[in-house]
């Protein structure tokens, strides 16, 4: 392999791992906030102990993530140097305000609600709860406005002799349309990350009875909020997620045509169910396709015409040069895509029943819910993970839409042998630490609220005279 070839290996690695942490960081945290808001309002200490315990599964996910993502930021240095000069103008700007806005933000008020329980007024504390929660969140919409740069460019000028892109309108960058969609998505991915991991978790517990009558009551409410919870994150993923795919029919044709395996343009356009394809002579062998749903999913209406890769392709070597590759590599970005929507209808049918039981009179779910639970934590990652593999492998060969190629963004001066050591390293670092966080994860989860929350949460003795 070239030092190219492993660098996208290594990034790749690099992002789907830190990847998985983000989201729930993201929804664990309003749901922690949620939590601790119901303790203020209606001073009952089982919502104090819902927030003291999902709140230190909450720790170990967001200090392992912390870590994960400065080893990211590095990268750009040194695997990708040509791309951190042609985009350092834009790039620059983004992420230092995230580093200094948000995530000092986010760091600042942990650490206080970290040592303000008991000793700060309950106000202040709840309120340092959410100041995490935004700035959690916060933090991701300024990383993905420079992710939404790379997508779709605005706002800048191309200083051709100095072969950079310049910022010319630091607004039209933090409102570019593609932000304004991609947003949303993470952010209500995040809901529904936080939500399953709470529903599953809580499902394990529930199925076993272990513990006190207490301590099922404690399980039962988190299942019933995390229901709740669960089913408004998945519904708005699905909603902003058809919003996000027209936005991609307008600005990224060809990624589309690549998720649907779409060679010929058509109108109507079929939505592929299943697509076998003959992907390096890019044509189809076999298709079974739902008439009129892409033109619908693309438009909201059965009719309208969606462009094909062929097509595409000669439309992109008219505007950016002839003899080159536009197309992305079509099977990944293909089942990627259906892996992710495939995932997410799951999640809306289980956020569905596991509503459905929870409001019911005993709030009593049947025993085969439980028993999936625990493992649907793992829907939200599936999905997660590869959303974010299509939405980049289908952006290739562009590393910056349009503007830079993939291959022009690699560090000059890097060997293929450099990489490799780096990437071995990286491996052995993540590995490490992803069975640190399961394990970590899994032995705090399996204790549940344990005797010292029991303690903080008693109610205070009543002082007489």
């Amino acid at each position: 392999m070239e030092a190219l070839d492993l660098a996208r290996w290594q990034f790749a690695l690099t992002t789907i791992y830190h990847f998985f942490f983000v989201p729930l960081t993201l929804g664990l945290s309003i749901l922690v906030a949620i939590m601790q808001t119901f303790w203020h309002n209606t001073d009952k200490p089982v919502y104090k102990r819902m927030a003291r315990f999902w709140g230190k599964l909450f720790l170990i996910n967001f200090a392992l993530g912390v870590v994960t993502g400065i080893v990211l930021e590095f990268q750009f240095g040194m695997n990708w140097s040509e791309y951190s000069r042609f985009m350092g103008d834009i790039f620059g700007a983004p992420l230092a305000i995230e580093a200094l806005l948000a995530f000092f933000l986010e760091s600042t008020f942990l650490g206080v609600w970290i040592f303000g329980w008991d000793r700060l007024p309950r106000r202040i504390h709840t309120a340092s709860i959410w100041a995490v929660a935004i700035g959690a969140n916060i933090s991701a919409f300024w990383i993905l406005v420079a992710n939404s740069f790379m997508q779709q460019p605005v706002g800048y000028t191309l200083n051709e002799a100095a072969n950079r892109v310049e910022m010319t309108d630091f607004f039209a960058l933090i409102t570019n349309s593609n932000v304004l969609v991609q947003f949303p998505h993470v952010f209500t991915s995040g809901i529904t990350t936080g939500a399953f991991f709470v529903l599953g978790i809580s499902a394990w517990h529930l199925l076993r009875k272990r513990g006190d009558a207490e301590q099922l009551n404690f399980f039962k409410q988190s299942f019933g909020m995390a229901a709740v919870y669960g089913i408004i994150g998945i519904v708005l993923v699905i909603m902003v997620g058809h919003t996000q795919a027209q936005h991609m029919v307008e600005t990224q044709p060809m990624k589309m045509a690549a998720a649907e395996g779409l060679f010929d343009s058509e109108d109507p356009a079929g939505l592929s169910l299943i697509t076998v394809g003959d992907w390096e002579q890019r044509s189809e062998v076999f298709s079974i396709r739902i008439p009129g749903a892409l033109s619908f999913l693309a438009y909201n209406k059965f009719d309208g015409e969606v462009k094909g890769i062929h097509d595409l392709q000669a439309e992109y070597e008219q505007e950016y040069g002839e003899g080159e590759n536009y197309i992305p590599p079509v099977a990944l970005t293909y089942w990627s895509f259906r892996a992710m929507v495939g995932a997410g209808f799951l999640m809306l049918g289980l956020a569905g029943l596991s509503l459905y039981f929870a409001a019911r009179k005993q709030g009593n779910v049947a025993k085969w819910l439980l028993r999936v639970m625990p493992f649907a934590i793992g829907l939200p990652y599936i999905a997660n993970t590869f959303g974010w593999i299509m939405t980049e492998v289908g952006r290739q060969p562009w590393i910056v839409f349009g503007l830079q190629r993939t291959e022009d963004a690699v560090s000059p001066n890097v060997t293929a042998g450099m990489v490799a050591l780096t990437l071995v390293g990286f491996s052995v670092v993540y590995i490490s630490l992803i069975v640190v966080d399961v394990y970590l994860l899994a032995k705090f989860a399996k204790q549940g609220p344990d005797s010292d929350d029991a303690e903080a949460v008693a109610e205070p003795a009543t002082v007489t005279a």
